[in-house]
């Protein structure tokens, strides 16, 4: 399956640290280390833009050609690092196998097909896991895993451990019970009112009271205002 993994050019960088990681990364190059096999880990940079485009279309293996070295490695993606907004890698991660050693990796899960349920007004189609561990062996290890979802209906729910893998040698190592397609009815959320919304609401629709003077009884004068410049002297 990864006879044709692509090959990655590297070269060794012996300045490290993220000032130096910088300037690789503003002459196109992408700061990585490799690592594994009992050999000492080796920081190299690869070209970003060729790197990246693999890694983008979901490649795990590849094959690299390390300058100075006559031999080429065999080495799996193991993580990636992000800029602090998520959206720019700035480091990568490998790790040096043989073809036939078992690793632990994630891989990530296509839905495909348009499910029944879908056609129901309301249904949404939920997607909580997208991604599987799985253990197998390196020449084994799949780019990613269709999942048919055509007869999902709604309040249907498919659970990582329904997935057939590619191969009878692989194992699943992500929790089996775990969502990873799930059609449910969007429900329109109702808010009740506070009570403060409520009080104003009532106070709003209440008709004003109107004050009036206290009449005088039956018989009696009616008050005069008292002058605010006391009794004036005739």
């Amino acid at each position: 399956m990864h006879e044709n993994a692509p090959v990655l050019q590297a070269s060794p960088r012996a300045k490290v640290g993220s000032r130096y990681a910088k300037r690789f990364r503003d002459s196109g190059k992408l700061p990585a280390v490799v690592y594994g096999h009992g050999q000492e880990p080796l920081s190299i940079t690869l070209d970003s833009k060729d790197t990246l485009t693999h890694i983008h279309k979901g490649e795990k293996v590849y094959t690299m050609k390390i300058e100075g070295e006559k031999k080429d490695q065999t080495v799996l993606l193991k993580e990636v690092q992000f800029d602090y907004l998520g959206t720019r890698v700035i480091h990568a991660d490998f790790a040096r196998v043989d073809l036939t050693e078992r690793v632990r990796t994630r891989v990530h899960v296509n839905l495909v097909g348009d499910a029944v349920g879908l056609k129901t007004v309301g249904a949404v189609l939920i997607h909580p896991v997208s991604e599987i561990e799985i253990e197998c062996m390196v020449k084994e290890l799949p780019e990613h895993i269709d999942v048919d979802i055509s007869a999902l209906e709604v309040d249907g729910e498919i659970r990582a451990g329904e997935i057939k893998l590619p191969s009878s040698s692989m194992r699943l190592i992500t929790d089996a019970k775990a969502s990873v397609a799930h059609i449910m009815i969007q429900k329109e959320e109702v808010v009740a009112p506070t009570a403060e919304a409520g009080a104003a609401t009532a106070a709003a629709g209440a008709e004003p009271v109107v004050l009036t003077a206290k009449k005088p009884a039956e018989g009696e004068a009616a008050a005069k205002p008292a002058d605010k410049g006391g009794d004036k002297k005739k």
